[in-house]
């Protein structure tokens, strides 16, 4: 048994589950990271505990799946930008002093980007990308068959990417990937080009039914945040020559105000050989895919030292 936890800017998930990948018990919280790190840190842990003891179960090891910057191999997360004030946080360590068990920490695109190799959309792939979508914008990419963090691991940080001169400040510059395509940027996009219509923190989902219901402005706002995704994805398939793209968070619910025309885009911007080889799909897994992406982590090493053995 795994204790898995999936740690957003929005929300944190606790979750007890197998390495089959089958979940057993849930609980959530909200995570409002500017109560600061230990006060969230504090509350996710009292979920930890409340599932180990009312599960009876023997629990093997934990599990994090987290957005990044992070050092993955000593577990110290690297100021997030979804998670204000959590500079150097050495995640691993607290989370091993309190559960007296190995601990494994992993960038949230690459837990998604296994979950969805070893559980949904992307089994039997070799060359896949994962993006997350959610509050921010990150990736996670699957090469010939094994998880790719880079040199540092920072491979995956795509939401970083400038992809116009301007645009929502994120991710410490304008005009990144993750200011036209997360909760987050599109949501100070709207506000960027109609002030007076949509205060700063406006919810994406309530954008996307105004275009629904015919707004003119919502439409031009998910035009131009769809142009710039679908660039985004284009950048991606010519360089890294993907079986498949995986879309998590808004990928997955805003498919028709938002990544139909993106991948119209995309399309156009895209090398012909590459984008033929290339799909580009809602994850599999669903709203479910955060809980399985916290439990891969530790999955992952397993299946890891198996094959070494």
């Amino acid at each position: 048994m795994i204790l898995g936890f999936d740690i957003g800017g929005t929300k944190t998930a606790a979750v007890l589950g197998t390495r089959e990948g089958n979940i057993i018990q849930r609980l959530e919280m909200r995570t409002e990271p500017g109560r600061g790190f230990t006060t969230v840190f504090e509350e996710l842990c009292r979920l930890g505990e409340d599932l180990r003891i009312t599960s009876g179960h023997d629990i093997e090891a934990v599990s994090v799946s987290i957005g990044g910057p992070l050092d993955v191999g000593r577990g110290i997360i690297l100021s997030p930008p979804n998670l204000p004030g959590w500079d150097a946080i050495p995640l691993k360590e607290l989370l091993a002093g309190r559960f007296l068990l190995p601990v494994y920490i992993e960038h949230d695109g690459n837990a998604g980007a296994l979950a969805e190799w070893k559980f949904g959309a992307a089994r039997g792939m070799r060359n896949v990308i994962f993006l997350t979508m959610g509050t921010g914008f990150g990736g996670g990419f699957i090469l010939d068959g094994r998880l790719y963090r880079g040199t540092t691991d920072m491979a995956g940080e795509i939401g970083h990417l400038r992809i116009a001169e301007e645009g929502p400040p994120c991710y410490g510059k304008s005009g990144s990937l993750e200011g036209y395509a997360s909760g987050t940027g599109i949501a100070l996009l709207a506000h960027r080009m109609f002030p007076g219509h949509w205060p700063q923190m406006l919810s994406v989902r309530e954008l996307a039914e105004e275009q629904r219901s015919g707004s003119a402005e919502a439409k031009a706002v998910f035009t131009m945040a769809a142009k710039r995704f679908g660039r985004g994805l284009a950048l991606l398939i010519d360089t890294l020559n993907p079986e498949c793209i995986v879309l998590g968070g808004l990928g997955m619910r805003l498919q028709d105000v938002l990544v139909e025309p993106a991948l119209r885009t995309a399309k156009e911007e895209s090398l012909p050989r590459a984008w033929e080889a290339c799909r580009v799909v809602p994850a599999q897994l669903g709203e479910s895919i955060g809980d399985l992406a916290a439990l891969c982590a530790a999955i992952d090493q397993a299946q890891q030292q198996e094959q070494k053995t």
